[in-house]
């Protein structure tokens, strides 16, 4: 689906329609430039975001919900308020435990997900 909204100052969430990116789990193209970009996920209870890697730096908050990350070698339980740095290269994904909402910035934007 082609974006038309990089390097739009103001993005109403309103306007971005989800997309299906694996079982139990929608994506919102945010906000985004060439630089950087912000990406909402939303996560049903089981949905998974399986295991990957990319050159991009991802820095994740937790707004809701409760997920079982890996990132590298660690595994761990996170939560809401909770942020986690994925540097790039790194193998990472999780589980969602209960449902809720994440918060994915990237550096610089994914050009793969518009």
């Amino acid at each position: 689906m082609e974006k038309q909204h990089q390097d739009a100052a103001w993005v109403p969430h309103e306007e971005i329609q989800p997309e299906v990116c694996g079982k139990g789990v929608q994506r919102r193209v945010l906000a985004y430039s060439k630089d950087a970009m912000c990406v909402e996920n939303t996560f049903e209870t089981g949905g998974v975001g399986a295991m990957h890697c990319h050159p991009h730096t991802q820095i994740t908050y937790i707004v809701s919900g409760r997920y079982r990350f890996t990132i590298g070698d660690e595994t761990r339980e996170v939560g809401p308020g909770d942020t986690l740095l994925k540097q790039g290269g790194v193998m990472h994904g999780c589980l969602c435990l209960e449902g809720g909402v994440m918060l994915d910035f990237f550096t610089p934007m994914r050009e793969d997900f518009v």
